[in-house]
C-alpha cells in the first residue's frame, strides 16, 4: 500500500488565488506596525508643541531603532499563520528581481523601475504577500547597493505599504484588461509619489542648516510646520517623485500585460488555495 500525494481542485480560472491568507493575527500585526509607522513618519507633524516628543533629539533614531524589530514581529507573524514553502519560494524570486531592478535607475532623477513590479506583484499575489515582498525587496536593494542606513526600515516599511495597497485594489476577480492596467498604472504613479512624500518626513527632522523657509522648527503650531515641508518637498524632491511616477506608468502599461499574465501563471500553478491531501494509491 503506497500513499501518493494528491492535490485538491484546482483553483477556479476566474477567481485569483492569494499567495499568503491573512488571518486575524496577521491583521491586528499589519494594522500595530502601519499606526506606528504613521507615528514615526509624522512624530514631527503629530507631536504638540508643548510635549517632549516636539523637542527631542533623540526622537529619529527612536523610531529607527524600534522600526526593525517591529517588522521583524509582523514578518514573523504573517510567516507564522501563512507563509508556506511555495510562497516563500516566489517570495525569494520577486524580492531579487526587485533588488536587481533598483538599481538600474542608481536613483537618477527618481527612475525606479521596481515600483511597477512591487505595484504588479501585491496586486496579483494579494496585500499580505505584497507587505513582505516589498519590505524585503528594498531590505535586499539596501544590501546591494550600499543603502545601509537609519532609513532604511523607513524604506522598507514604506514600500512594504505601497506594495500592499496594490493588493487591497478592488476588483482582482472581476476587473481585467485595460481597465485594470489604467487602474494599476494610476495608482503606481500617486504611490510613487506618496511614497517620496513619506520618506522626506523621514529626512526633513534631521536637517536643521536649511533655510527657514523649508526647516522643521520643533515645536511650530502644525500648519506652519506643514507649509514649510510642502515647501521642503518642492524644492527637493519632486523632480524626483514625478519621473519616478511617469516611469512605473509608462512600464506598468507596456510591459503590464506580460508581468501580469506570468504572475497568475506562476499563481495557479503554485496552487496556493489548493491543500495537499494524502489517500492510498
Amino acid at each position: 500500500m503506497t500513499s501518493a500525494r494528491t492535490p485538491a481542485a484546482p483553483v477556479a480560472a476566474d477567481r485569483q488565488a492569494q499567495a499568503i491568507r491573512l488571518g486575524w493575527r496577521s491583521v491586528t500585526a499589519l494594522v500595530l506596525i502601519s499606526l506606528i509607522g504613521v507615528a514615526a513618519f509624522g512624530w514631527p507633524l503629530l507631536a504638540g508643541s508643548a510635549s517632549g516628543l516636539a523637542h527631542s533629539q533623540d526622537a529619529p533614531w527612536l523610531f529607527a531603532a524600534l522600526l526593525p524589530l517591529l517588522l521583524a514581529v509582523v514578518m514573523a507573524t504573517i510567516a507564522d499563520t501563512g507563509l508556506d514553502a511555495k510562497a516563500v519560494a516566489m517570495l525569494g524570486v520577486l524580492a531579487a528581481a526587485g533588488a536587481a531592478l533598483r538599481p538600474l535607475g542608481a536613483g537618477t532623477a527618481g527612475i525606479e523601475p521596481m515600483f511597477f513590479l512591487m505595484v504588479l506583484s501585491g496586486r496579483v499575489l494579494g496585500p499580505g504577500f505584497g507587505f513582505v515582498l516589498g519590505s524585503l525587496s528594498m531590505f535586499a536593494s539596501a544590501l546591494l547597493t550600499g543603502g545601509v542606513g537609519p532609513w532604511m526600515p523607513f524604506q522598507m516599511l514604506a514600500m512594504g505599504w505601497v506594495t500592499m495597497g496594490a493588493g487591497l485594489l478592488p476588483g482582482p476577480d472581476r476587473l481585467r484588461g485595460r481597465r485594470e492596467l489604467v487602474m494599476l498604472a494610476g495608482y503606481g504613479a500617486v504611490a510613487s509619489v506618496a511614497y517620496g512624500t513619506v520618506m522626506n518626513l523621514q529626512g526633513w527632522p534631521y536637517i536643521g542648516s536649511l533655510v527657514s523657509g523649508v526647516s522643521f522648527v520643533p515645536g511650530d503650531p502644525l500648519p506652519e510646520n506643514l507649509s514649510r515641508f510642502l515647501a521642503y518637498c518642492l524644492a527637493t524632491s519632486l523632480g524626483w517623485d514625478l519621473p519616478r511616477a511617469l516611469v512605473t506608468v509608462v512600464a506598468s502599461l507596456t510591459l503590464g500585460p506580460t508581468v501580469l499574465k506570468a504572475l497568475r501563471r506562476a499563481t495557479r500553478r503554485a496552487a496556493f488555495d489548493a491543500p495537499a491531501t494524502f489517500k492510498d494509491a
